[in-house]
C-alpha cells in the first residue's frame, strides 16, 4: 500500500486513494488548470496506521451503537477517538514517506542527492494540510468540510502534527453525527491528507459556476476579499461580489462592500493573523476586470470539465491566479428553460426589483382599488401600485405580480415568495405603461417585463417543490421556514426544514374575509378561533414533530379595510408604528384570547409542536399581561407550551435581559421592522430602498447584544425576518452562535449550504485552537 501519491499520478477517479478533495485536485491539475503543487498522503496509509497500531478496533467499538443525539456522549466519544489517533505512534515507514514528499515539494520537484541532506530552513516552504475524506465531496451528498484543514505549516515537526491532526478530525463530532444521519459506515470511510504548496494570497474567495441564488446557470458568482481565503469561507468579512455572464463572457454586475480587515500570513510565525485594512484599501475593488474574467474563464473551464456546476475556491498571488479547491453544487436545481427565453429577442415594457424569481406569462389586470380584486382570475399578471394583505386570496390567483412601489422586505415581495410567484416591486410605472388585457411575460429573476407571451417561460415558475428538494446537508444550526399559507406547508415540509420560524396570521384572516375586531363585535369570536384552528393546524399537521411558531396577529389599521368591518378601523398617521401587535391586543383582550384558545384547543388535539410568540413588544408589562391571558385559557408560558418575544424594536432589544427575567422559552428577530426603526426608514419606500439594510452596524450590534444574553440564560435564539434568506445575514448569526435561521422556502437550500459552510469554518479555527494549545 503506497504512502504517497502525486498529483501526476491521479485522477477524478482516485477518490480511494486521494479522496473526494484529493482527486477533484489531481483532475484539475492534470487539465492543466493552475493548481498549486500537491501530494497526498494516500487513505491506504491510515488503513495501514489504524491496523498496523491495532487501534481500529478501538475506534469502531466505541461508535458502535452511539446514540448521536445525546450531544454529550457524542462530544466525549469524539474527544476519545480522536485522542487515541493523535497518541499513537505513526509507524516508521509511514513518517519516513511523508517527510521525504515533503523535502521533494520544497525543491519543486527536485529530487535530494543520495546522502539526503536536511533541508535549510530557507529551503523549506509553508504548505496547506487538508484532510480528503474518501466519501467527501460526492455530487450525491455534499459532505464536504466535516474535516479538518491547517494551513501555513512549516517544517517537519510541525508537518507531522497537521497530518495527525487531519486523520483525527475524521472523527470530529459533527463528521460521526453526519456519517451515522446519512447511513455511511464508519468502517468504509478512510481518509487521505492533502499535502500543497500555499498560496501567500494577496485576494481571495469563492465563485460559482452558476449561480446558487437565484439557479441561473449563465451566471458566474464570484465572491473576494483581500488577503487570505479563510476571511470569505468564515463569513468574517462581507466579500466583494462579481456576476458574469457565461454567454458573452461580460461583468453584469458589480457589488464593492465594505471590508475592514483581511487575513494575512505572519512572516515570522507563518500563523494566521488579523490585520486592517488602509483607508485606501477600504475603497478599492478587491479584483480588477481583467481577473474577473479569468476567473470567470477558469470557472466555465472547469465546469466544462467535469460537466455539472462547480462550487470553486480561489487565490491571486501577484499576477497568478491559483484555483485552490472545486467541487459539485449539490444545491443547484436547473429551471427549465428559464433561460432560454432571455435570450430571444423582445421588448422591455417596464423594469424593476426581483422579489421573487422565476417567469410566467398571462394577460395584465390592473388593480388600482380594492374593488378592482375580484378580476383577477387564475394564471392573471396582478400589476397594482403596492399589494396589501387583503389583497392575498387575489394574489394566490395570480400567475405573476409587478408592482409601482416596494422593496425587497414589502408586502408583495415577501408574500410572493412564499407562494413561489415570480414578482417584480419598485417599477414606478408598471400601473401606467402595462395595459388591461395585454398579453406580457414576467420575467422576474432579471426584474423585466416582455411585451408577448413566451411560452418558455411558463415553466420556469419557481414553486417550491422544485425549488427546494428534501436537504441531505446537516448543520448544528436548525433551518427552518417561513410560512403562512396552510395550502402551501407540505410543499414547506418537502425542503426538509427543522420547522417553521414565523406562521403570520394575517394572512389566514385576510382568506377569512373578516377582521378579527368584527368577529368579537359580531359575538362570533367562535368562528375565528376555528378559522385560525384550521389553518394553523394543517401546518402544525405538515410539520409534525417539528416546532411551529405562531405570532399573534399584528394588524395595520391600514392594510385589512377590505375585510368584513375593516371600515370600522381608525385612521392614524403612521399606521406602521401605531395601534397594532401586542399594543392592540391587550387594548382588545378578546382577539388576542381567542388566538390563544385556537392554540390550545390544537394541543388538547395532540399538535403540542405549536409554540406562540408576542410581537412589537417594547415594555416588560407587556409579555406579562399576554402571559396572563394565556392562562385564561389554559395554558401555562414556558412550561406547557413555548412561549417567545419577537425582537423587532430597538426597546425590546435594550430590555432583553427584563424579558428573559420575566420567562420566555425563546426570542426571534423580526429583522424587517428591527432594521426600518433602528435606521428609521420605511421599508415600503422604494425611493429610499437602497438605504434599508439589514446588515448595518447598528442593527448588527443589537442582534449581537441580545444574543450574547439569551445564551447566557439558555433561552433559544432564531430569525424570522426577511433577512434570515440572505446569506451574509447567515453567516453573521452563525458565528454569534444562533440556535435557528428561517428562511423563505425557496431559499432553505442555499441557507443550509451557507450554514454548513460557516460551521465548517468555525469548527476548523476551533480545532486549530485547540492543537495550538496541545503543541
Amino acid at each position: 500500500m503506497k504512502t504517497i501519491a502525486w498529483l501526476k499520478d491521479l485522477s477524478k477517479d482516485s477518490i480511494a486513494v486521494a479522496g473526494g478533495k484529493g482527486a477533484n485536485l489531481a483532475e484539475m491539475y492534470n487539465a492543466k488548470l493552475p493548481i498549486p503543487p500537491a501530494f497526498i498522503i494516500t487513505a491506504q496509509a491510515y488503513k495501514r496506521l489504524i491496523e498496523e497500531t491495532k487501534i481500529k478496533d478501538k475506534i469502531l467499538g466505541k461508535l458502535k451503537d452511539l446514540n448521536v443525539d445525546d450531544t454529550d456522549l457524542l462530544q466525549k466519544t469524539a474527544k476519545e477517538i480522536q485522542g487515541i489517533i493523535l497518541g499513537v505512534k505513526v509507524p516508521e515507514q509511514i513518517k519516513e514517506d511523508v517527510l521525504d514528499a515533503y523535502d521533494i515539494l520544497c525543491l519543486e520537484g527536485k529530487r535530494k542527492a543520495a546522502a539526503q541532506e536536511v533541508l535549510k530552513p530557507e529551503e523549506e516552504i509553508f504548505t496547506a494540510v487538508r484532510s480528503s475524506a474518501t466519501a467527501e465531496d460526492l455530487p450525491e451528498a455534499s459532505f464536504a468540510g466535516q474535516q479538518a484543514t491547517f494551513l501555513n505549516i512549516k517544517g517537519h515537526d510541525d508537518l507531522m502534527n497537521a497530518v495527525r491532526g487531519c486523520w483525527a478530525s475524521l472523527y470530529t463530532a459533527r463528521a460521526i453525527y453526519y456519517r451515522t444521519k446519512n447511513n455511511f459506515p464508519h468502517e468504509k470511510v478512510l481518509i487521505a491528507v492533502v499535502v500543497q504548496k500555499m498560496v501567500n494570497s494577496d485576494k481571495s474567495g469563492v465563485m460559482f459556476s452558476v449561480n446558487p441564488a437565484t439557479n441561473n446557470p449563465d451566471e458566474i458568482v464570484i465572491e473576494g476579499a483581500f488577503g487570505l481565503g479563510e476571511a470569505v469561507v468564515s463569513g468574517a468579512i462581507n466579500p466583494d461580489l462579481y456576476i458574469v455572464d457565461k454567454k458573452n463572457k461580460k461583468i453584469k454586475k458589480v457589488e464593492i462592500k465594505e471590508q475592514k480587515i483581511k487575513y494575512v500570513k505572519d512572516p515570522e510565525t507563518g500563523k494566521t493573523i488579523h490585520a486592517k485594512l488602509t483607508p485606501s484599501e477600504e475603497k478599492l475593488q478587491v479584483l480588477n476586470d481583467k481577473e474577473i474574467l479569468e476567473l470567470a474563464r477558469l470557472a466555465r473551464n472547469i465546469e466544462k470539465h467535469y460537466g455539472k456546476p462547480q462550487d470553486m475556491e480561489w487565490a491571486v498571488e501577484g499576477p497568478k491566479v491559483y484555483i485552490v479547491q472545486a467541487r459539485a453544487v449539490t444545491t443547484f436545481k436547473k429551471a427549465k428553460k428559464v433561460e432560454e427565453a432571455e435570450e430571444e429577442k423582445g421588448e422591455v415594457l417596464v423594469k424593476g426589483e426581483t422579489a421573487s424569481p422565476g417567469a410566467a406569462s398571462g394577460p395584465v389586470k390592473i388593480v388600482l382599488k380594492m374593488e378592482d380584486l375580484d378580476k383577477i382570475k387564475k394564471g392573471d399578471v396582478m400589476v397594482t401600485t403596492m399589494t396589501t394583505p387583503d389583497m392575498v386570496p387575489a394574489m394566490q390567483r395570480a400567475a405573476a405580480i409587478v408592482t409601482d412601489e416596494g422593496g425587497l422586505t414589502c408586502h408583495a415581495a415577501i408574500v410572493s415568495r412564499e407562494m413561489g410567484i415570480p414578482c417584480i416591486v419598485g417599477t414606478g410605472n408598471a400601473t401606467k405603461i402595462l395595459k388591461e388585457g395585454q398579453e406580457v411575460t414576467v420575467h422576474a429573476t432579471h426584474g423585466n417585463v416582455y411585451a408577448g407571451k413566451r411560452e418558455e417561460a411558463e415553466a420556469a415558475a419557481p414553486e417550491i417543490k422544485a425549488a427546494a428538494a428534501p436537504q441531505k446537508i446537516i448543520t448544528a444550526t436548525k433551518i427552518k421556514v417561513i410560512m403562512d399559507l396552510p395550502d402551501f406547508a407540505e410543499k414547506a415540509a418537502a425542503t426538509g426544514a427543522d420547522g417553521v420560524g414565523l406562521v403570520r396570521l394575517e394572512i389566514m384572516i385576510a382568506n377569512g374575509g373578516i377582521h378579527p375586531a368584527e368577529y368579537i363585535r359580531q359575538k362570533k369570536t367562535d368562528d375565528y378561533i376555528k378559522l385560525l384552528e384550521d389553518g394553523i393546524g394543517k401546518i402544525a399537521a405538515a410539520f409534525k414533530g417539528k416546532p411551529v411558531w405562531v405570532r399573534t396577529s399584528d394588524m395595520r389599521t391600514d392594510e385589512y379595510r377590505n375585510l368584513k368591518g375593516g371600515d370600522k378601523e381608525p385612521k392614524e398617521t403612521d399606521p406602521m408604528i401605531g395601534w397594532h401587535a401586542i399594543r392592540r391586543q391587550l387594548d382588545e383582550p378578546e382577539i388576542l384570547k381567542a388566538e390563544f384558545q385556537a392554540i390550545k384547543n390544537l394541543h388538547d388535539k395532540g399538535l403540542k409542536n405549536v409554540g406562540v410568540m408576542i410581537p412589537f413588544l417594547i415594555r416588560t408589562r407587556e409579555l406579562r399581561k399576554a402571559k396572563e391571558i394565556m392562562r385564561e385559557v389554559g395554558l401555562e408560558p414556558c412550561e406547557e407550551i413555548m412561549f417567545g418575544a419577537m425582537i423587532e424594536t430597538p426597546a425590546s432589544c435594550w430590555i432583553i435581559n427584563d424579558l428573559i427575567k420575566e420567562g420566555i422559552s425563546f426570542i426571534s428577530f423580526g429583522t424587517n421592522d428591527l432594521t426600518q426603526l433602528t435606521l428609521g426608514i420605511d421599508r415600503n419606500n422604494e425611493r429610499i430602498a437602497k438605504l434599508f439594510d439589514e446588515m448595518h452596524h447598528a442593527v448588527l450590534g443589537e442582534m449581537e447584544m441580545v444574543i450574547k444574553a439569551c445564551k447566557k440564560a439558555g433561552v433559544e435564539t432564531s430569525i424570522c425576518g426577511q433577512a434570515g434568506s440572505r446569506s451574509e445575514m447567515a453567516k453573521f448569526l452563525v458565528k454569534l452562535g444562533i440556535d435557528s435561521i428561517s428562511a423563505n422556502p425557496d431559499a432553505v437550500p442555499e441557507i443550509r449550504e451557507v450554514v454548513a459552510r460557516t460551521e465548517k469554518a468555525l469548527m476548523l479555527e476551533a480545532e486549530r485552537e485547540e492543537l495550538e494549545e496541545k503543541k
